[in-house]
């Protein structure tokens, strides 16, 4: 039997079509009828869509999402900040290990072009933009990361950005953090998996 699955986010609606993550993947396009890892899209009503998941129907507004009672496995990571007040984790993008700084004003997980290369990470011709920081405004690629890890919690497909600029710590940022429940009690700060 197949797994179910865990989350299903309903990402956005083009017509008669939802574009639906499931479990964290990369959005893709349901039409009524399809079915993908155990989730059917029964039916689609104004500004929401409605699923059969694990056997019951669910009713999903645009930019919601339906998870299971049940996190998946490896859901919780307990970081403890620096003398500083900041918030730093070792992790892991596509299996390379990196030094992460928790960054809730960052939208996207952000690394520098020496870790990106270290790492093997091909984003010459991804596309490019400019994106303001800390710093000023600086040069950015747009990159999809296969897998990144922190603690025991490993995420697929998460957005970033790698700068021309070098950076001490590559950035956690909320393409990462938006998954998680984060929980802050004075220098602990605990992120849950969501989904």
């Amino acid at each position: 039997m197949p797994a179910q699955a865990a989350s299903v986010n309903l990402v956005g609606l083009l017509g008669a079509k939802a574009l639906v993550s499931i479990d964290g993947g990369k959005p893709q396009l349901m039409a009524v009828g399809d079915e993908r890892a155990g989730v059917v899209l029964k039916a689609i009503a104004g500004q929401q869509a409605v699923f059969e998941i694990d056997g019951q129907t669910h009713r999903i507004a645009m930019g919601q999402h339906y998870a299971t009672a049940a996190p998946p496995s490896g859901g919780t990571v307990v970081l403890h900040a620096d003398h500083q007040g900041h918030f730093l984790a070792r992790g892991a993008i596509n299996g390379a290990s990196i030094n992460f700084l928790v960054d809730t004003g960052a939208t996207a997980i952000a690394l520098s072009a020496a870790d990106a290369k270290r790492m093997g990470i091909n984003y010459y011709n991804a596309p490019r933009g400019y994106v303001g920081t800390a710093n000023g405004t600086a040069l950015a690629y747009r990159v999809k990361f296969d897998t990144v890890r922190v603690g025991d919690v490993t995420l697929n497909n998460v957005d970033g950005v790698v700068l021309e600029s070098a950076m001490p710590y590559a950035l956690l940022g909320m393409t990462f953090l938006n998954r998680m429940e984060m929980n802050r009690e004075g220098t602990t700060m605990t992120l849950r998996r969501r989904y």
